[in-house]
């Protein structure tokens, strides 16, 4: 595939993954907004809020070009000026504290024939981490790494537990799953097809894997001890989105669209000075579990 062919499977990818969505939500629907960006290229904003599991989510597509700028470029180590991206980027925020918040990212990025790869990934941020939910997410992402290389899986959970990891709190945004970054041949060890392959299988997995964790706890009963947790959990997850993470800083500094590049955001959050979960209690087993390295899958 050239990069409007990888576009266009993306476009598909975020319209299967919207109307998922919507059927698991069962009550709201996204809102569309196309926007242009100056410079070249533009994208598809798609926004879901105040559903019935679903309190804010977004399912955006871009596909933007034009020059690099001097940070990103030295950032990338490369001295090529014109560039092309593309990808869809996903984070939802449920209102049920049980329910788990999911990112997942798949994107392409190319500045000629020689220089090009694929990047992504996806990670769950459970309020409250239940081993069995952790095992069925990343028993599912190793399967799907699995058809692909079998060192896909323990180099990309590696990768996402070095990435999702809030330095200053010395924890881990949620339980981790899979990142990946400048994927190509060399790098992968498969051919470029099936890089490409693999970037879309992990796209059109995301509203099943997404589907099985919600319904398992959607009907969950909840108090506002658990939502004050919730708030907590989720200015952590603005926190790390704020100061590490690397498609924001590349949004802002390639003059992307605000709203879209901070679509990532909860809806409400909360921040508690030297806040401590009570000895024992589900909060503090949640904390005791963000940590890097775990193996969920024989915990």
């Amino acid at each position: 595939m050239d990069k409007q062919q990888i576009a266009k499977q993306y476009e598909s990818i975020q319209d299967e993954i919207c109307v998922g969505l919507e059927a698991l939500d069962g009550g709201a629907t996204f809102q569309e907004e196309l926007w242009q960006r100056d410079g070249g290229g533009g994208g598809r904003t798609r926004v879901i809020q105040q559903g019935n599991v679903i309190e804010k989510g977004g399912v955006n597509f871009s596909a933007v070009h034009g020059v690099l700028p001097e940070p990103v470029r030295k950032a990338f180590q490369v001295d090529e000026t014109n560039f092309f991206a593309t990808g869809v980027s996903i984070v939802i925020h449920p209102g049920n504290p049980f329910v788990p918040i999911i990112h997942m990212n798949i994107r392409y990025f190319e500045l000629n024939d020689r220089v090009k790869w694929f990047g992504g990934g996806i990670d769950l941020s459970p309020h409250y981490i239940q081993t069995e939910d952790a095992a069925y997410f990343h028993g599912r992402l190793k399967n799907i790494c699995d058809q692909f290389s079998p060192a896909f899986y323990p180099t990309f959970k590696a990768h996402a537990d070095r990435y999702f990891y809030i330095k200053h709190r010395q924890e881990t945004r949620g339980i981790g799953g899979i990142f990946y970054d400048r994927l190509t041949p060399e790098k992968a060890g498969v051919p470029w097809d099936a890089i490409v392959d693999f970037s879309c299988t992990l796209g059109r997995a995301f509203v099943p894997i997404y589907a099985e964790l919600v319904n398992r706890n959607r009907h969950r009963e909840f108090n506002e001890a658990n939502k004050h947790w919730q708030y907590l959990r989720r200015g952590r997850y603005a926190e790390f989105n704020l100061v590490y993470d690397a498609g924001t800083k590349f949004g802002l500094e390639t003059n992307g669209r605000i709203e879209s590049i901070l679509m990532s955001l909860p809806p409400q959050a909360e921040w508690v000075y030297d806040f401590k979960p009570e000895a024992g209690s589900a909060e503090a087993q949640t904390l005791s579990l963000l940590k890097q390295d775990i193996d969920w899958l024989n915990l």
